[in-house]
């Protein structure tokens, strides 16, 4: 008959551990900031040679909840192109490739990031705006 090592902690052992947000939040000493404080810091926007794909990089302020994030592309004539969503990102800074779905209208593109809580705040959305590469 097996018998527990001593050095395994069992689940009725009082040193048992809570799975909580610690695990996400590691004590790292960064400030954060409250979901009504919670802000896009820098949003970029780099087209590929292709004019198919745009890099979009996003860094928020440093949270203490996990906000939502909604990004969305549009032409000079402010139709939708392409969009994204995030719900509860892990983390602060998002790298991702955005896809043109459509053909754009001539003219430059409009790149929101929308950054909420479903229960309430909103910040204030984040714009650049940049052209795509002349066609090869």
């Amino acid at each position: 008959m097996n018998q527990p090592d001593k050095a395994t902690p069992t689940p009725d052992d009082e040193n048992e551990h809570d799975l909580s947000m610690d695990f996400f939040f590691p004590e790292d000493h960064l400030e954060r900031t409250s979901p009504e404080e919670t802000k896009i810091i820098s949003l970029t926007a780099e087209p590929y040679e292709d004019g198919r794909r745009v890099r979009v990089n996003i860094e928020m302020s440093f949270f203490e909840k996990r906000p939502h994030l909604e990004v969305t592309l549009t032409d000079s004539e402010s139709q939708e192109i392409s969009t994204a969503s995030f719900v509860e990102p892990m983390n602060f800074k998002l790298e991702f490739t955005l896809h043109v779905r459509a053909q754009p209208a001539d003219g430059p593109l409009d790149l929101e990031a929308r950054l909420f809580y479903p229960d309430g705040p909103e910040a204030e959305p984040a714009t650049v705006r940049f052209n795509l590469p002349p066609e090869a």
